[in-house]
């Protein structure tokens, strides 16, 4: 749990409801921190019921407001009052229909409308934008330009396109735009974190993040005879949570912080499901040939074979230190955080079982 926060605070969350921010939310009640949690539908019981409980267990207290990414100033009256906005609400989807609308205009539209609305709101002091490493580079092959071979704050998304990883491209709008409208006024401080893949068990009893989508092919059969080695870096739900909270009240925090755990790969993912899930689940245990996820990965899973070049047996690396250094993070075991979410997708049936 978060150590108690000075007495009085008001924070807005957006997207409240969503993997990530459930997280953030159960931290800052758990400190006595009073949350405007910013929402589509705050009549919505599946969305919000979870955070109205984990309320009623904390000294913090919670309050819902309706708001649309899409419409300015949907967030005005939620940030009323507000000292820190924590900006977490974004899609996270690897395939859409029409990639402007369903990633490019909620990211940036919306981004630009929470934060223009920061800039005109008094009190508010800092805002934390729930960046993306997609923001940093687009495959592991990206890491092999960078200097020494590592992903550092410092480095750019600039292979992304509205073509390819329209997800990655989308995230890199967002946070440029965040940075564009934070140098134009003096009002907040903007800090940005840019976590890698998150993982770890969820708040919401639905969670429709992509994460859940990858470890679900880990335990229905999709994966039994083995999955890529496609370099990824990860990241437990838990604690990409706990830093938002040190990015928003830490007096040093500044600029980007990648928060990332683990320099790993899908097949390590599954492997750490062996020991505890192997004897009864189909979890992947084996490399599958890059050549064979070349030749049919377009066919079986809609996945382009540029994309299988530039990541599967591609090493995915980067450099957590500024997130250690300023934000104090620690870092769960990769082990823990996958049995705890493959745990959860099994007792809510996900493998009907």
């Amino acid at each position: 749990m978060t150590k108690t926060l000075p007495d009085g605070l008001r924070v807005l969350v957006t997207g409240a409801s969503g993997y990530v921010a459930g997280w953030l939310v159960k931290e800052l009640l758990d400190a006595g921190v009073t949350v405007n949690a910013a929402v589509r539908d705050p009549h919505d019981e599946t969305r919000v019921g979870h955070l109205k409980e984990i309320a009623t267990k904390s000294p913090g207290r919670i309050a819902f407001f309706k708001a649309d990414l899409l419409q300015p100033g949907s967030y005005a009256a939620a940030m009323d009052g507000c000292s820190v906005v924590f900006h977490t609400a974004s899609p996270f989807r690897t395939r859409v229909r029409d990639p402007q609308k369903d990633l490019i205009d909620p990211a940036v539209k919306g981004t630009r409308n929470v934060l223009e609305t920061a800039a005109a709101t008094p009190g508010i002091e800092r805002v934390v934008v729930t960046s993306s490493c997609a923001a940093i580079y687009t495959d592991a092959i990206d890491c092999r330009k960078a200097p020494g071979g590592i992903l550092r704050e410092d480095i750019w998304n600039t292979t992304a396109s509205l073509s390819y990883q329209p997800y990655s491209y989308s995230k890199t709008l967002a946070e440029r735009e965040a940075w564009k409208i934070a140098d134009t006024q003096n009002r907040f401080q903007l800090v940005t974190v840019n976590p890698s893949l998150v993982i770890g068990p969820a708040l919401n009893p639905a969670p429709t993040s992509e994460s859940f989508n990858i470890v679900r092919q880990m335990g229905d059969g999709t994966m039994r005879l083995g999955a890529p080695k496609l370099g990824i870096g990860a990241v437990d739900v838990r604690d990409l949570a706990r830093a938002h909270v040190a990015a928003g009240f830490t007096p040093a925090a500044q600029g980007r912080y990648i928060v990332s755990g683990h320099d790993t790969n899908i097949l390590e993912l599954g492997k750490a499901l062996v020991e505890k899930y192997g004897n009864t689940y189909p979890v992947p245990r084996k490399s599958v040939p890059k050549s064979l996820v070349w030749l049919l990965g377009p066919l079986m899973s809609g996945i382009s074979r540029r994309f299988v070049s530039n990541n599967v047996d591609v090493k995915w690396r980067a450099d957590n230190t500024r997130s250690k250094r300023d934000l104090a993070m620690t870092y769960r075991p990769l082990k823990l955080s996958m049995e705890d979410m493959f745990q959860q997708m099994i007792d809510a049936g996900t493998f009907g079982k």
